[in-house]
């Protein structure tokens, strides 16, 4: 009886560290490894957006491709979906409908939001590699930049509300190297997100099955 006794409160003083256990391996330096991807979408977001509306007061004729700050509020809606999914009470094996369809929208948007960041960097990347080539002259108050001569597509391309080319051709161009480079780290950590909903759902099973359960009489289960 009295070694009954003692494994019984052996297994009830080991059973409030287990919890412990479990919530220190679903953090990362301190912090839950979601939690650290939702900010750091939404911080990524928030600089493409705000960058992109600066590229849209360069010029009134930049088409909406050339100023991607539809990119960084589609991250954040993203950001804002993972920090409210925290707020969801965890359960083990997604017992509840909202957390399950939480963490699915989760996974989806940060996929669209891959696509979104990568279609941002390379209509980024196809304005850069012409404003390369450009030359250009001012005229009123436009920009007019034209392609080599010797392009079988060359035609002229204007910048309206603009009253000098260096804007242009120095500080958009400038805006376009950022936009490049907030975009790649904005997909990475969409696809990371991603990664991490993955694994999360088909890798990680919660059997619910304690050690102390292997150790413990059939009549101490019962009363658990």
């Amino acid at each position: 009886m009295a070694k009954a006794k003692a494994t019984a409160e052996d297994a009830d003083a080991a059973s409030p560290e287990e919890p412990r256990a479990e919530d220190a391996a679903r953090t990362c330096c301190g912090c839950r490894f979601p939690l650290l991807l939702a900010l750091l979408q939404l911080a990524l977001g928030i600089a493409v957006t705000v960058v992109g509306f600066l590229m849209a007061g360069t010029s009134s004729s930049l088409l909406v491709r050339d100023t991607p700050f539809w990119a960084g509020i589609i991250v954040c809606l993203v950001a804002y979906l993972g920090l409210f999914m925290l707020c969801v009470s965890y359960q083990v094996d997604e017992r509840t409908c909202i957390q399950f369809s939480m963490k699915l929208f989760y996974f989806l948007l940060s996929a669209l939001g891959l696509m979104v960041c990568v279609l941002a960097v390379a209509f980024a990347a196809h304005h850069y590699s012409q404003l390369a080539q450009f030359t250009c002259e001012t005229i009123l108050d436009s920009c007019l930049c034209k392609l080599p001569s010797s392009e079988p597509l060359s035609r002229t391309f204007v910048y309206r509300s603009v009253t000098d080319c260096s804007s242009i051709t120095g500080t958009f161009k400038l805006f376009l190297i950022i936009q490049m480079a907030l975009n790649l780290a904005c997909g990475l950590v969409c696809l990371v997100a991603c990664f991490v909903m993955w694994k999360h759902r088909y890798q990680v099973f919660y059997v619910g099955v304690r050690t102390c359960s292997f150790t413990t009489s059939p009549g101490q289960r019962q009363k658990v």
